[in-house]
């Protein structure tokens, strides 16, 4: 039998179980969430998993919730940040691909996955999609586009990477930092300046050549 014990210590904590739930999603799949084996990778009694969440339901809506906050908050973040030119704004967007505290590629994945199984899931990655080319298209208007084009120039940017994601590409860092300037000419029309570059270059530690 169980045993729950009034010091907190022996129960965990709400993050502690949704950051092992997090980590069972991305090695294993949804499927693989459940309170027994969180328990037992946590070395915590089951019973304690209920001091934080009603029922597996409440812990797999935490974990969408995490996801949605992270990866869309991210992106919406980043298009919206201080840029003197549409390349700049497009390297802040381009952070994320690049920093997994801006948005979680391992856990993207992941999320999409269990939508395949998932009609409620499926449609927390439709309303993320749309906000996030929203967001993208907002960037693009501000820097002078029409509407439509703005549209268009954000669905490109985007889906490219999620295909990057869904089809779990690799590349090296050396090839990716390379490709990026040209991607930023495509989608925005403009070739980034040299400093531009840098700069993005300067703040994920990679020196080119």
């Amino acid at each position: 039998m169980d045993q729950i014990s009034n010091d907190s210590g022996w129960r965990g904590s709400q993050e502690g179980w949704l950051e092992a739930a997090y980590e069972s999603l991305l090695e294993s799949g949804v499927d693989s969430v459940k309170i027994l084996p969180l328990a037992k990778r946590l070395n915590l009694s089951r019973t304690s998993f209920y001091w934080f969440f009603r029922d597996r339901e409440e812990l797999l809506a935490a974990l969408v919730a995490r996801w949605r906050d992270k990866n869309t908050g991210g992106i919406v973040k980043q298009s919206e940040a201080y840029a003197e030119t549409l390349a700049e704004a497009m390297f802040n967007v381009f952070d994320c691909w690049l920093d997994d505290k801006l948005f979680d590629s391992k856990f993207e994945f992941a999320v999409r996955s269990w939508a395949l199984q998932s009609n409620e899931v499926l449609t927390e990655i439709r309303d993320a999609d749309r906000m996030r080319i929203e967001a993208l298209a907002r960037m693009f208007v501000r820097f002078g586009y029409s509407e439509d084009a703005a549209d268009v120039r954000a669905r490109t940017t985007y889906l490219v990477q999620i295909g990057y994601i869904t089809m779990q590409s690799k590349e090296s860092m050396a090839l990716r930092m390379q490709r990026i300037p040209e991607y930023i000419a495509i989608y925005t029309g403009q070739a980034p300046q040299p400093r531009e570059f840098d700069r993005f270059c300067a703040r994920h530690g990679y020196k080119p050549g």
